[in-house]
């Protein structure tokens, strides 16, 4: 039950750390991409790098044009709004955050569709922008979707979430002339 506070409290306090979790997630590794390599430490462009060599993730590895547009997109609209988000969810029953909350959510999922589209599907051996980078069975696949999807499924829980909370689903009062 969507409406009850207990249940309302507990998923504000999973999208909360969520939001406050992709904070530095977003700065310290997604964002080495699009940013200038000497805003970055050895340990951290060698962070990136086990990421990319361990999971085989060529999107990080070897980023197509597609894919960097996603990474501005998440510098310029969702990077600011991650602490508000954080705030909101933390803080519980704040109303305001239900418009933007459903314009990330729907922009985020809308982006993980060619990205898994993508991860599952593209023949990496065959693919000369990946330069033959990227997972080559089926499992390594799935381990793959497995650190994105979390990216596509909690975006969805959270645009259900303010579609059919009753609490996040009020109507505005207008006002008598």
């Amino acid at each position: 039950m969507m409406g009850s506070p207990g249940a309302r409290r507990g998923l504000e306090w999973l999208l909360g750390l969520y939001f406050l979790s992709h904070i530095p997630i977003t700065l310290l590794m997604d964002l080495q991409v699009v940013l200038p390599r000497e805003l970055y430490s050895v340990e951290l462009t060698n962070l990136l790098k086990w990421y990319t060599t361990e999971f085989k993730d060529p999107l990080l590895q070897a980023p197509p044009t597609w894919f960097k547009s996603f990474l501005f997109c998440e510098l310029v609209f969702q990077l600011p709004f991650f602490p508000m988000a954080t705030y909101a969810f933390l803080r519980g029953g704040c109303r305001w955050i239900r418009t933007p909350a459903i314009i990330y959510s729907v922009h985020t999922m809308t982006t993980l569709i060619p990205i898994l589209s993508t991860l599952l599907f593209e023949d990496f051996s065959k693919a000369s922008g990946f330069k033959g980078q990227g997972p080559k069975t089926f499992r390594e696949r799935l381990t793959l979707v497995s650190v994105y999807a979390p990216y596509l499924l909690i975006p969805l829980m959270l645009l259900l979430f303010m579609l059919r909370s009753p609490y996040y689903k009020y109507e505005e009062k207008r006002k008598k002339k």
